[in-house]
Parts: structure tokens; C-alpha cells; sequence
């Protein structure tokens, strides 16, 4: 993750060959300001949803926060340093920050990308497994903690090799390898499979198991209204997040596609283009960082409105009483509302009483022969209505001992 002249080629490069125009770096630096300025709010707004709003606590949406913190981080630390040294080519911050700046970015980006991988294992979970249990909020403080911490196991070697070395015109950071000629590039290979082929490996297979249940045709066995309220849900939660991994996998793809090149054929370092290639798809990379919260805002409505309210003192942003319940923390508690709503789909039934002494009055009628019924013979309405209305209350409950449901399963 560090600038082009941190590798071999550090041996007799005394000057700066890149000079760019003041025009080409102003231009650059409005790039990577734009990057840094909405990938840090964006996602601190996230991060604020989450933590101030108990409807927003679900297991996912953990995930989120930890995927949200790590691009925040990243693009506070290293967006604009990293463009600083890509640019200008000299080391300004000493050798400690070096140190951080060349072990944060893979630790980072390996902390986002294994939060996505985490949210499509649930996924899987939920909908191909739901009677499995799900992971607790304990479980899940957990997994992230395991994250952290093979990243940090990843990306020391870069922290413990890296320094600093001052030229007669010029002082860089970099990785010191033992063996300059093939470590880097050994290196960016195994940080390429564990941290981009791998997870997106196993993303890809358990998005399309996911996929071709939830669109490949509905489920049997329930029809209603409650069923199809949670298909759509789980289905514009899986759309969200599918859309987060590719934008990911497209804007890393170049980064890591140019240090393998590089790697194999050397000269190009010297390129005189090369450095434009390097700050092009560096943006790109760094820019993975603040597409999260936009397309949060544009899929998810519970995010939208937390965005709403975020911004809710720009004259042009209203937050309607729909955005509030939103976030509005809700119980279920049973009203004769909620429960005349399970009680409309009842079958009702006739239930008909006569005296044996009168005749076979159901032989008659099961026969098909037309016969009237005594005046002394009563018919009675019944149905699990009138059973269920008089439970209304605390303690209501369906016929399968459950309490009725006005709303959808949360899955985001």
C-alpha cells in the first residue's frame, strides 16, 4: 500500500525523476480531499446510526460499524499522506509514522474486507440455515476481535521492516526486506490472496447460493402477507451488500493488478508515466473508502433516514414523521388491531346441531338429498376468531402459539 519508490528501485534514485506541473498536483489534491472529506464524514455518520439508535443494533449492521471504522481510519491516516509522498516523492513525518503508514492500510483493508465476508457468512446463515442459531452479540464482539487481530498478525512484517533513509536531496520511507529483490513482491502476492482473492472467493459462492434462493422462485409453504414482507427485506439487504463487494473488488482490482505487473517487469518504475498510473489507481483504491455510507443512503431506508436526521439542518432536507419511526425503537405489543389482522385470514366455519330423535340429518345432507332442518335444530357461527379476540391482550396468541406479528422480520 505504499508509494512506487518504496520498493528496489531505492538504490541510486538521489532525485525526485516525477516533477509534476502545480496545475497537475492541484488537481490531484482536490482529488484526494474530496476522497478523504466523504469517506471520513460518510462514514462517522454511519458509525453514529449505528451506535445511537437500539433499532439499528443487529448483527449486520455490527459489521457495518467495524467496516465503517476501518475505511474512516484509513482515509484519515494514509489517504492524504500517502498522495503527499506519491506526489512530492520525500518523507516529511519520521520514521515512526512510517512505520504505521506502510502497517496500517493492510490491516484496514483487510479489517473491511473480512466485515463483508462476515456479513455474507450471516447471510447465508439466516436464509439457507434459519433454524440454526444466530451469532450473539457477544459471538459477534468476537469474530470482529479475530479480525483485528490476523490483521495485525498480516501486516507486521511491514511494520517491523519498515524505516527510513535520508539521501543527499531526499529522505523515504520503506520496507527494508531482507531480500529487496523478491521479498516486495512475494509479499504483495500472499496480501493479494488473503486479502482480495480469498474473501471475495468465498463472498461470490455464498452471495450465489443466496441469490438463487431468495430470486430463483419463492419459497413453498407460506403465502402471506408477513412472508413476503420478510423475502423483500432479506432481499434488499443481499442486493445492498453485494453491491458494497463489487464496488470494493473494481476499485482494488487496478491497485493490485499494477504491483503485480510492476513486480514482473521492474523497468516500468521508471516509466515516465508510471507515477500518473500509480496516483490514478491509488485514488481509485483510497476512493473504495467513501462509496459505503452513499450507497447505504440510496438502498436502505432505515439508513436514509439516519442520514436525514444527520442533516437535518440544511434547509433543503426534511425528516418526515416516517424517517422518525424509522429508527424509532419498537416493541411488539399485541392490540386488537394487530390481532384482527392474523384473525382476518381465518377460515370460519358452520357448525350444525340438531337432535338425533328428528333423523340422520347429516346422512341427508351427505347424500345431496334436500331436506329442511326442525326448528328445533340450531346453527352456530364458529370460528378461531371469536377464540382469539377473547385472548386479546398481553398473553394473545395464534392457534401455533405464537404472538401475532405486524411487521416484517428486522434484517438490516
Amino acid at each position: 500500500m505504499a508509494a512506487p519508490n518504496n520498493g528496489s528501485n531505492i538504490t541510486g534514485n538521489l532525485t525526485n525523476q516525477f516533477v509534476q506541473p502545480p496545475w497537475r498536483v492541484a488537481l490531484w489534491s482536490v482529488a484526494y480531499s474530496f476522497v478523504l472529506a466523504v469517506a471520513v464524514f460518510g462514514n462517522l455518520i454511519v458509525i453514529w446510526i449505528i451506535l445511537a439508535h437500539k433499532r439499528m443494533r443487529t448483527v449486520t449492521n455490527y459489521f457495518l460499524l467495524n467496516l465503517a471504522f476501518s475505511d474512516a481510519s484509513m482515509a484519515a491516516f494514509n489517504t492524504l499522506i500517502n498522495f503527499v509522498y506519491a506526489t512530492h516523492g520525500e518523507w516529511y513525518f519520521g520514521k515512526a509514522y512510517c512505520k504505521f503508514h506502510n502497517f496500517f492500510p493492510v490491516t484496514s483493508v483487510f479489517a473491511s474486507i473480512y466485515s463483508m465476508t462476515a456479513i455474507a457468512v450471516d447471510r447465508y446463515m439466516a436464509i439457507i440455515h434459519p433454524l440454526k442459531p444466530r451469532l450473539s452479540a457477544k459471538a459477534t464482539t468476537g469474530v470482529i476481535v479475530c479480525i483485528w487481530s490476523l490483521a495485525v498478525v498480516l501486516a507486521f512484517p511491514l511494520c517491523y521492516f519498515s524505516t527510513t533513509k535520508t539521501l543527499p536531496r531526499r529522505t523515504l520511507c520503506y520496507v527494508a526486506w531482507p531480500r529487496m529483490a523478491d521479498d516486495p513482491f512475494m509479499y504483495h502476492i500472499i496480501v493479494t490472496v488473503l486479502v482480495y482473492v480469498l474473501p471475495l472467493v468465498v463472498m461470490g459462492i455464498t452471495y450465489t447460493i443466496v441469490g438463487v434462493t431468495l430470486w430463483g422462485g419463492e419459497i413453498p409453504g407460506d403465502s402471506s402477507d408477513n412472508y413476503h414482507g420478510q423475502l423483500r427485506a432479506k432481499r434488499k439487504v443481499v442486493k445492498m451488500m453485494i453491491i458494497v463487494v463489487v464496488t470494493f473488488a473494481l476499485c482494488w482490482l487496478p491497485f493490485h493488478v499494477y504491483f503485480i505487473v510492476t513486480g514482473l517487469n521492474k523497468p516500468l518504475n521508471k516509466w515516465k508515466y508510471i507515477q500518473q498510473v500509480y496516483l490514478s489507481v491509488l485514488w481509485l483504491a483510497m476512493s473504495s473508502t467513501m462509496y459505503n455510507p452513499i450507497i447505504y443512503c440510496c438502498l436502505n431506508s432505515r439508513f436514509r433516514a439516519g442520514f436525514k436526521r444527520a442533516f437535518r439542518w440544511c434547509p433543503f432536507i426534511k425528516v418526515s414523521s416516517y424517517d422518525e419511526l424509522e429508527l424509532r425503537s419498537t416493541r411488539l405489543h399485541p392490540t386488537r388491531q394487530s390481532s384482527m389482522y392474523t384473525l382476518s385470514r381465518m377460515d370460519t366455519t358452520m357448525v350444525v346441531v340438531y337432535d338425533p330423535a328428528e333423523g340422520d340429518g347429516g346422512a341427508a345432507i351427505a347424500s345431496g338429498r334436500k331436506s329442511s332442518l326442525p326448528s328445533r335444530k340450531r346453527s352456530y357461527i364458529t370460528s378461531r376468531q371469536s377464540e382469539i379476540v377473547r385472548c386479546n391482550g398481553s398473553n394473545a396468541k395464534t392457534q401455533n402459539g405464537a404472538a401475532p406479528s405486524a411487521h416484517p422480520e428486522e434484517f438490516s
